[in-house]
């Protein structure tokens, strides 16, 4: 592994307004993320996701040192992410919410179990991965959760995805 300097620049005064506004101006897809702890599913809207590596397969998430739903990941050790199409619209600003009741929060979002990890997918996704926990790194307010993938579906049929950008849920226009 290649040594940082622990301080190779000193930080500038870059206000956080600024900053979000900054990479909000960065498209992202949208997607559920999900997990199950102490017998409670868990589910959170995240647009911090990518693909790692493909030996092993790699994919990772980031979730809020703060949030429920990095407990219930770091607790279980799998998780499974369901990438939005523009129909999940709903999902997609539910499961933003902190703080939400737990307690049947998936009830009437219409999901499945996956077949690997169990863990609920919801049905119109354009894709699902599930994913058994691979390592967990410091990203400041936040966890770096990088997970082995266990199994990947796509459903027949084709939609269009959920953006985000600018601080709204958006569409994708073909060109």
């Amino acid at each position: 592994m290649k040594d940082v300097p622990s301080d190779p620049v000193s930080p500038g005064s870059v206000d956080a307004d600024a900053f979000r506004d900054v990479v909000g101006r960065f498209a992202t897809g949208v997607l559920v993320a999900t997990s199950r702890s102490g017998g409670v599913d868990h589910a959170m809207t995240v647009n911090a996701f990518t693909s790692v590596s493909l030996d092993p397969l790699l994919v990772l998430i980031c979730a809020e040192r703060i949030s429920r739903f990095r407990d219930a990941v770091l607790d279980s050790g799998t998780w499974a992410v369901s990438v939005l199409s523009t129909d999940a619209v709903e999902a997609a600003r539910r499961f933003a919410v902190r703080g939400r009741p737990l307690d049947g929060a998936l009830g009437d979002i219409a999901h499945h179990h996956g077949a690997h990890t169990g863990l609920p997918i919801l049905d119109h996704a354009l894709a699902a991965v599930e994913c058994a926990t691979y390592a967990v790194h410091d990203g400041g307010d936040h966890d770096i959760v990088v997970g082995r993938v266990l199994d990947v579906t796509t459903p027949d049929g084709e939609a269009s995805p959920l953006i985000y950008h600018q601080g709204r849920y958006r569409t994708l226009h073909r060109i």
